[in-house]
């Protein structure tokens, strides 16, 4: 519907859910996976360097495998979010210079 002097909006439930995973969750994905990572590293380089003190190295246990817990659940919910966008139709999303276009069949 264009009505010439008026610009008009049209979305629809593909386009803002392409746009929501675009903006808020790909992002706070990534750094959650990032922050993931730091925390297993941070883990893994105390457990190496103290090779005298249990008490550092179990709690340097602990951090590597939360960090291997946490870069889990961050793929589990970019997995999720992609079954959810694919139902719900973001195949007809097409991605034209970082904006989002629905192609019609």
């Amino acid at each position: 519907m264009d009505f010439g002097i008026i610009p008009v909006a049209e979305a629809d439930i593909v386009t803002l859910m392409g746009s929501i995973n675009r903006v808020i969750i790909n992002p706070l994905i990534v750094f959650l996976f990032a922050l993931a990572v730091v925390y297993f590293v941070y883990g893994l380089v105390r457990y190496l360097l103290t090779p005298d003190n249990e008490e550092i190295r179990t709690s340097s246990k602990s951090h590597m495998l939360w960090g291997i817990f946490g870069m889990f659940i961050m793929i589990a919910v970019f997995g999720i979010m992609n079954i959810l966008l694919k139902t719900v139709g973001e195949e007809n999303i097409k991605i034209n210079n970082g904006d989002y276009t629905v192609k019609v069949q």
